[in-house]
């Protein structure tokens, strides 16, 4: 139910951008607000209180959020607390910026290292990712100090693993099997 919630509101606050062309915008208002969250969970616990009246959240976002959201975000968060459907405000937003990436042409890469990348490796990941797929992509590098050396790609439903461990768990199963390809 709460992705159906989600998709549904999402649905809205996309059509509405849209017809408005502010798709892009709002976007990044929800991912604004995604990290906002992601950073302060007591922002989160607030919406949710119980024992906070419905006005006074909506003065709190009014208040807190008018110089970063634009008038229709924060309506359609104060529709979220009128209708009760507070809780459901991260899955709506992620799912909105699925939404837009996915209408605006855009696609996320998530680039995997055993240490951060420099800006300039980044970069021309960033362009070869782009290049290769023809559309506008959104990168974010993760560390994982496991993989030893090299790197790994996930965009969409592609992986490309060039690292270390990959290489040694390939080699290793090679070696289980007795040596045999």
């Amino acid at each position: 139910m709460a992705n159906e919630v989600a998709e549904r509101y999402a649905q809205g606050l996309f059509e509405l951008a849209w017809e408005n062309s502010t798709a892009e915008a709002k976007k990044e208002q929800a991912e604004c607000l995604l990290e906002t969250i992601r950073q302060t969970p007591e922002l989160n616990t607030l919406l949710r209180a119980v024992k906070i009246t419905k006005d006074e959240k909506k003065s709190f976002i009014e208040n807190s959020f008018k110089n970063v959201l634009d008038a229709d975000m924060i309506r359609f968060i104060k529709l979220l607390i009128d209708k009760g459907r507070i809780y459901y405000l991260q899955d709506i937003l992620h799912e909105y910026v699925n939404l837009s990436n996915q209408r605006l042409g855009i696609e996320n890469a998530v680039i995997w290292s055993a240490r951060p990348l420099k800006k300039d490796d980044l970069d021309r990941l960033h362009k070869a990712l782009e290049k290769k797929s023809g559309k506008k992509v959104n990168i974010e590098n993760k560390i994982d100090p496991d993989l030893i050396a090299g790197i790994k790609v996930t965009m969409g439903s592609q992986v490309t693993d060039v690292t270390m461990k990959n290489r040694i768990d390939s080699m290793k199963e090679v070696l289980l099997k007795g040596g045999r390809a």
